[in-house]
């Protein structure tokens, strides 16, 4: 049986990334568990203190199909390229040019969002083409 998991990033700003991640995904701010009616409540509760409340933060997908991406607080800054990545399928079914132009699109949208183009790869006989992009700490991702 396959087991549910959650993508988690290490960053800086948790609530700045999860804004940038419900805009590139399509996911929206995890809800706070009930009773809360919102976060601010849930956190004043539990006595969690202002300069707290940015230390952690958590998107998910509105039709739950797609993993929670959780996002933690560490002191420490990015330093080498990353491991595991994301891909963001953003021209499923388009090959060549119109996937091309399709990933341009995307890209164009996201850089507006504080994504940072790395580089192009383009297609050849066993891919086709990518865009890599880092979002606004650095973690890189492609356009697929």
């Amino acid at each position: 049986m396959a087991k549910e998991f959650q993508v988690t990033f290490d960053c800086a700003d948790p609530g700045a990334q999860a804004e940038f991640w419900t805009q590139a995904l399509g996911y929206e701010l995890a809800p706070p568990p009930k009773p809360f009616a919102d976060w601010t409540e849930a956190l004043d509760a539990w006595g969690v203190p202002p300069e707290e409340r940015n230390d952690r933060s958590a998107i998910v997908d509105p039709e739950g199909a797609g993993p929670r991406v959780f996002f933690q607080k560490v002191p420490e800054g990015k330093t080498v390229k990353n491991r595991v990545h994301l891909d963001i399928r953003s021209a499923p079914g388009l090959k060549g040019d119109d996937r091309m132009a399709a990933l341009e699109v995307e890209c164009a949208r996201l850089l507006k969002l504080g994504a940072t183009r790395l580089y192009r790869l383009e297609g050849d006989a066993m891919d086709e083409g990518i865009i890599v992009l880092a979002d606004p700490e650095g973690n890189e991702f492609c356009l697929d």
